[in-house]
């Protein structure tokens, strides 16, 4: 087994053997020792089967025989007690551990920053972690109830072999198992190449499938069927190829494996045939001998399948923990501290950022927000509005300078506290595959159903939620695609103003109102939101008229700020700006 491979299970071996969880390991031990027993049981049931043969080959007391036969079938049903003891206990074990992985993992993706989730499809990523939960699964059942107990079984056959009949026959047994095994190793490494081209191939296409039915409406705007189909079809040709060539090899294996056995369980046979022609040995030896190999060659069948899993198992596994190497890059300080809102003061000090050294977003940004007063943001597409929010929330850390929430370095404070203090709502509105009152609910989950309705009526939408034959029960479906752009929107201020936070952040949040209720929610938003520091990422300039301070970004720079009137007055960028929306203001109104 390569380095990698014994890596991946050290990496695994903790949560199956965790250090702080004593009932796990106690039912860990209870099942090997249930695992031994259930082997031993097995291997006296062809000793007790000889004695019963030879006792009714030459009848003197039928008795014994007849005594062996009830001990045989109890025999029986004491290995199958402690097969099922193991089972029983080691199901919670398993099952616990798969639980803990899917959890890491889980939690571990959630601590990944906003680069590495814009760096990844979601599609791929889902897949990677599907075949990972299911590869440790996989891996844990046939290490426990194939491997091991077929080791277990091969070692004490052979032993019983040894004692019983001589060294040949256990030779043979050993050497038959061995030819068996590294047989299986090498073809399973050969097959292993076309398996992780069938992974990568597998992965490809499921984010081109989930990529396009996302972008539905997108691909029917373009008549662009024909074209999905030929781009699927791309990475499905690779994969069948792939898959043939992996089932041509895994023939060879099977035919391979049968080969060896039939080989060795010949030559043990006429081991034991010869031992009845010189009398040295029994009918009932010859079917005590058959009977051990049967009992060995069964679970040995599926010793090469169960091998073969745990191979594509560990490459599975292999993936899914290379996400858990990805590094955190934003993470909290050794000492970071709980953020102390006194009364919500924003300081962005010399503030530079860059996604890439060579693409500089923001260049020296510095302006201060005073608790409980709005700062408004304008300036053309790309200017970095948004990226500032962002900054603020740290989805990325400042490149140079620092941000100040009450004179606290949000770097030094835990990022929890942080985000709890401030409530986001962004341009893009996703909502949750579930009901309205869920996602108006998950601004903070413990509301109470009258909290979420005063919310809604702030957000104007319970009215429209009431109209719905389902009320606060209808699904918003997918991405909350059953929803309009501007209910969308209004579901998510509900959220954010149920968050109750110190400190609100709109990002063109009402960008997708019409001009009636997108007025009517501004009066209620400067009312929530009086008393609160608020900042404002705008692109209709007459929501923002109110603003106690208004900057204006251009190329990752402030060129201006001031009071709506006083950028007024400068007759500059801010004003341009202005004036043009107010020449296509009729436009914007019926828009």
């Amino acid at each position: 087994m390569s380095a990698s491979k014994l890596k991946t299970f050290k990496k695994l071996w903790p949560y199956l053997w965790p250090q702080n969880m004593p009932d796990a390991k106690t039912r860990l031990l209870l099942a090997s020792v249930s695992l031994v027993l259930s082997k031993i049981s097995v291997l006296i049931v062809p000793i007790i089967f000889k004695y019963a043969i030879d006792g009714l080959s030459e009848p003197k007391n039928l008795v014994v025989p007849i005594f062996l036969m009830i001990l045989y079938g109890g025999m029986r049903l004491t290995s199958s007690l402690f097969s099922e003891i193991r089972d029983i206990t080691f199901a919670n074990v398993a099952q616990r551990t798969l639980r803990q992985v899917i959890l890491r993992v889980f939690d571990h993706l959630h601590n990944l920053s906003l680069r590495f989730h814009l760096d990844r499809q979601t599609g791929g990523l889902t897949r990677i972690i599907e075949r990972g939960t299911k590869a440790v699964e996989t891996l844990v059942t046939f290490l426990t109830f194939n491997i091991i107990p077929t080791i277990v079984e091969i070692i004490l056959v052979s032993a019983f072999l040894w004692v019983m009949y001589g060294m040949s026959f256990s030779i043979i047994t050993l050497f038959t198992m061995l030819a068996y095994i590294v047989y299986t190793l090498k073809l399973t490494e050969w097959r292993i190449g076309y398996v992780r081209e069938m992974n990568r191939t597998d992965v490809e296409a499921q984010t081109k499938a989930i990529d396009s039915l996302l972008n539905y409406e997108t691909v029917k705007y373009f008549n662009n069927e024909a074209y999905e189909h030929n781009r699927l079809d791309e990475s499905v040709k690779v994969y069948e190829k792939a898959a043939i060539q992996g089932r041509i090899t895994l023939a060879y294996l099977n035919f391979g494996q049968v080969f060896i056995i039939s080989i060795g369980l010949v030559l043990v046979m006429g081991l034991a045939a010869q031992g009845v022609i010189n009398k040295t040995m029994t009918v009932g030896d010859i079917v005590a001998v058959n009977t051990f190999l049967i009992q060995l060659y069964i679970p040995l069948f599926n010793l090469g399948f169960a091998y073969r899993e745990i191979k594509l198992g560990l490459v599975n596994i292999e993936e899914m923990f290379q996400l858990l190497s990805e590094t955190l890059e934003i993470k909290d300080a050794e000492q970071a501290k709980p953020l102390e809102i006194k009364g919500g003061e924003i300081c962005f000090d010399k503030v530079s950022f860059h996604y890439q050294s060579n693409r500089e977003i923001l260049k020296n940004i510095s302006f201060i927000v005073p608790a409980g007063k709005t700062l408004a943001i304008v300036g053309s597409s790309g200017a970095g509005k948004s990226t500032l929010s962002r900054l603020l929330f740290r989805f990325y850390d400042v490149t140079n300078g620092s941000i100040c929430i009450d004179g606290q370095d949000i770097h030094s404070i835990t990022q929890k506290s942080l985000r709890r203090a401030i409530g986001v709502v962004p341009q893009d509105t996703v909502l949750f595959n579930d009901t309205i009152l869920y996602n108006i609910a998950y601004g903070r989950p413990d509301a109470a159903f009258e909290e979420i309705m005063k919310v809604a009526q702030q957000a104007r939408i319970h009215d429209f939620i009431q109209s719905l034959p389902d009320g606060y029960e209808t699904r918003v479906g997918e991405r909350g695609l059953k929803l309009s752009g501007g209910e969308k929107q209004r579901v998510a201020i509900a959220r954010t103003l149920l968050k109750d936070p110190k400190i609100f952040l709109f990002d063109e949040a009402t960008s997708s109102l019409d001009t009636r209720t997108e007025k009517a929610i501004q009066e209620n938003l400067r009312e929530v939101s009086k008393n609160h520091t608020t900042i404002i990422i705008a692109h209709r300039l007459s929501t923002i008229i109110d603003a106690d301070q208004i900057i204006v970004l251009e190329k990752g720079e402030i060129v201006e700020r001031g009071t709506h009137q006083e950028l007024l007055a400068k007759k500059s960028t801010y004003a341009l700006m202005w004036k043009r929306q107010q020449e296509h203001k009729g436009k914007e109104i019926y828009s």
